[in-house]
């Protein structure tokens, strides 16, 4: 039998509830646990009011959100199907001929079209969200804003000097950050970069601890001729270390602009293969929801009359978990480099998705 479209909008509108119901409430317990962890770390730190930690723990709830998805999904899934089931809807329908496949088939559809959503047009949002989130953590919590900035020139720090601060300019990175090229770097006295002392050009520098080592360097300062030295040596307290961590977190970039900030990235001779990774875990999300409605759909939609209906419900509550803990390794291999980029953000989604088909081929017969 074809399912009639008053049907399908009637299963598609109770997932639609359903998943919004979950998501609203696992958002709420998020954002509760969020704004404490965020009142804790700031309960140290004078000027900060308890409304700017809400502000943070809002900021932040928009890239929370998006982990939380495929939680909704699942957790909304399996309350619409249950319920369904429970008050008999979906007996009726299997009587008049409507397979599982059929009536599942709106909250699948709606699934990867939320997914769709999410990728072009929430994750900008949640983006924007995290970086201003980023800003004010830097400012409110550390004290201290990003040392880096990055262009398609090269890359500028910023660092504190015992007389004052240094502006470095860098064109490229070699050997993953352990060389530095085309280095300039300004001088200033006092702690507000307000008096220009002088000018260091080298050719190449390394980053050693407690300070830098430049190679064929000109020295220049006002009102003296240019020096040059072979080898020169200027004290710092950055580390490599606090450079990467510098860099522009995968969260606070958009789908969009991700590539080219991967290539950039690429071209300055960093590595970017934690954002390759999350490029390829937002642009699997419709996948992921799929999959999620497939497992909602078999460990609910048990007619009461079989028995263990409440069995396969903790079944399914204990499959979401079971995807948080498989999705965190397979992306800790990625970022460590043991399991590809691509195949690291995909086979979550992919296992997933096989998964719910096998278990519901395996459990329904029509």
């Amino acid at each position: 039998m074809r399912l009639s479209w008053t049907l399908s909008l009637y299963f598609g509108r109770q997932f639609v509830i359903g998943f919004a119901g979950a998501l609203v409430v696992l958002a709420a317990l998020v954002f509760l646990f969020d704004f404490i962890e965020t009142l804790r770390r700031a309960s140290g730190r004078s000027g900060i009011s308890v409304f700017q930690v809400a502000g943070l723990a809002l900021l932040q709830l928009p890239v929370l959100m998006q982990k939380l998805l495929p939680f909704a999904a699942l957790f909304g899934g399996m309350f619409t199907f249950t319920r369904l089931t429970r008050t008999n809807e979906l007996a009726v329908a299997r009587a008049s001929g409507v397979s599982v496949w059929q009536f599942m088939l709106p909250a699948a559809l709606i699934a990867v079209g939320i997914g769709a959503f999410v990728v072009t047009t929430f994750n900008p949002l949640s983006a924007a969200t995290a970086d201003r989130h980023e800003q004010l953590e830097a400012r409110y919590l550390h004290g201290r804003p990003s040392l880096l900035a990055l262009s398609s020139t090269g890359i500028w720090l910023r660092q504190a000097d015992p007389d004052g601060q240094s502006v470095i300019y860098a064109q490229s990175i070699s050997q993953q950050g352990l060389t530095f090229n085309g280095i300039t770097i300004f001088l200033y006295h006092g702690e507000t970069p307000d008096t220009f002392t002088g000018r260091i050009d080298a050719r190449s520098g390394e980053l050693a601890p407690g300070h830098w080592v430049l190679n064929n360097v000109v020295l220049t300062s006002p009102d003296k001729p240019a020096e040059n030295v072979a080898r020169y040596e200027l004290p710092t307290t950055l580390t490599l270390s606090q450079i990467q961590e510098s860099f522009a977190s995968p969260e606070t970039l958009s789908f969009w602009a991700l590539p080219r900030f991967i290539d950039l990235l690429q071209r300055s001779g960093f590595a970017a293969l934690k954002h390759r990774v999350h490029w390829h875990s937002i642009l699997s999300t419709p996948l992921i929801l799929f999959a999620m409605v497939l497992i909602a759909a078999a460990f609910s939609l048990r007619l009461p009359r079989r028995g263990g209906t409440a069995l396969l419900v903790a079944g399914g509550v204990a499959a979401g978990f079971l995807f948080y803990l498989m999705t965190d390794l397979v992306l800790a291999l990625g970022l460590s480099g043991k399991v590809p980029a691509t195949l690291a953000a995909w086979a979550p989604a992919g296992i997933s998705t096989l998964l719910g088909l096998a278990l519901l081929f395996h459990l329904e017969d029509g």
